[in-house]
């Protein structure tokens, strides 16, 4: 495509010197007006491409002062997925028209790495720099002039997007938003009715939520320590391998809710992501020499405060159990979606998964444990507001299973509808690794969610 100058989309202030807002011409439509892209993740740069590719208008509002902001958090961690399913494919082709060279498709990057070699450079194109604005963050998405029950002249009027810019409250106009802005930096609690309690809040200097740099600048907090990682993820697989390396004297409890410590282990050698398989393996042996101590099923209800640890009170198959005192809390319990700044826009969610919700019966654990879900694009994903769409991590809500390449054929999709070729966006197909395993007795696996192919018969 042709560089956009931002005076041919009449946003004023949007990248460009000496200006204090960003709002649009009286005169600008709908239909000339950009689409919005909130959060430069993987999958909102991916949107960004595919929208630059077909030379739709378009802003990147990322609230970081760097893209992939989210993932600088686990910068340290090596993903299980190689990098022929973190690349997205308009991306590629954008990225190597200006001479870039695409790492190896077999190789398992680090978050530093899917940065550094992709995404920065992907960021920095010209069809997409322009574009992109850092440290803005959208503090409310409203329809102009109407609250959330007007409905005359709803799908005609313009979004309004409410930003803060370097500290200067500023509003913009689009005709179109898609938000990608994930769900990391929104932790769910380690309390088993999933609630902040007023304990846990007191001890949040002692609990770190995520996957601490073990073998880097973390090193020194957990070494020689008594600590407990609670979640039964692949993130808590990480952590506890991570933590075995430091040395013997690192005690190691491992607190999650499954009902058995093997519904962890996934396919190991099944699993079509050789590293993914890895992982349970090697954890699997971890326990089995007894490095590791496992409480599970455990439900945790109550911290206290010790002048020698922290307390753990739960329960175990109906029974109270006070855990042996431990010195730090790493918690791997997931995530959950931020709605706060939709509270305007009419949204169609699932209310156990939180996720869109065409998509829950896909993904709830409680009707199957299905890891990989069925290609889906724009048709499953549209919101009863129309040309409003959620999606990548933020898509699933609470859901745990989701991959970049999920999120690159949902933004294709919706892309294409939104450019008008209805055609291409209903042609969603999708090349997904199984997970090799599949649980059947769903009641006693109700958090289990790793399982094959929900098209194939392997099941």
């Amino acid at each position: 495509m042709n560089n956009i100058e931002l005076k041919q989309i009449n946003v004023r202030g949007c990248c460009g010197p000496n200006t204090n807002s960003i709002n649009q011409d009286e005169s600008v439509t709908n239909k000339e007006l950009p689409i919005a892209i909130i959060g430069a993740g993987p999958v909102g740069l991916a949107a960004a491409a595919h929208l630059a590719d077909i030379g739709e208008r378009f802003l990147i509002l990322e609230s970081g002062d760097s893209v992939g902001s989210n993932i600088l958090n686990w910068a340290h961690v090596r993903l299980f997925s190689p990098w022929q399913y973190n690349i997205d494919k308009v991306a590629k082709g954008l990225l190597e028209k200006h001479g870039w060279t695409s790492p190896s498709l077999k190789k398992l990057p680090l978050g530093s790495e899917l940065i550094e070699e992709y995404l920065l450079p992907l960021s920095k194109l010209p069809e997409i720099k322009p574009f992109l604005l850092l440290n803005t963050k959208v503090n409310s998405i409203s329809k102009k002039g109407l609250d959330k029950m007007k409905t005359l002249n709803r799908d005609k009027s313009p979004f309004v997007l409410y930003l803060e810019e370097n500290g200067l409250s500023k509003k913009i106009e689009v005709r179109a938003v898609i938000d990608a802005t994930g769900t990391w930096s929104n932790p769910n609690p380690i309390n088993a009715d999933s609630i902040w309690t007023k304990e846990e809040k007191e001890l949040k200097q002692h609990i770190y939520y995520g996957i601490p740099d073990i073998q880097g600048e973390h090193q020194a907090r957990y070494k020689g320590k008594r600590i407990a990682v609670v979640g039964g993820g692949h993130s808590a697989i990480n952590t506890i391998l991570e933590l075995s390396q430091l040395n013997d004297e690192v005690d190691i409890t491992w607190i999650m809710r499954k009902k058995n410590v093997a519904d962890a282990y996934g396919g190991e050698e099944k699993d079509a992501l050789e590293a993914r398989g890895e992982l349970g393996s090697r954890i699997h042996q971890l326990v089995d020499i007894g490095r590791v101590k496992v409480h599970t099923p455990f439900l945790i209800h109550q911290l206290t405060k010790k002048n020698d640890g922290i307390g753990i009170i739960g329960e175990s198959n109906g029974r109270e159990i006070t855990l042996p005192l431990v010195d730090e809390i790493i918690a791997n319990t997931g995530s959950r979606p931020d709605f706060s700044v939709l509270r305007e826009i009419r949204l169609s969610i699932d209310t156990a998964t939180e996720s869109v919700e065409a998509l829950a019966s896909l993904i709830d654990p409680n009707l199957h444990s299905c890891g990989t879900v069925r290609p889906h694009g724009e048709e499953e994903l549209r919101q009863p507001e129309k040309d409003f769409y959620i999606v990548g991590m933020k898509s699933y809500g609470r859901a745990p299973t989701f991959l970049m390449a999920t999120g690159y054929e949902q933004v294709r999709s919706i892309v294409a509808y939104l450019s008008g070729d209805f055609v291409s966006a209903k042609k969603v197909e999708l090349d997904l690794p199984e997970t090799g395993v599949c649980s059947i007795n769903l009641v006693s696996q109700s958090s289990s969610h790793s399982c094959c192919r929900t098209e194939t018969s392997k099941c």
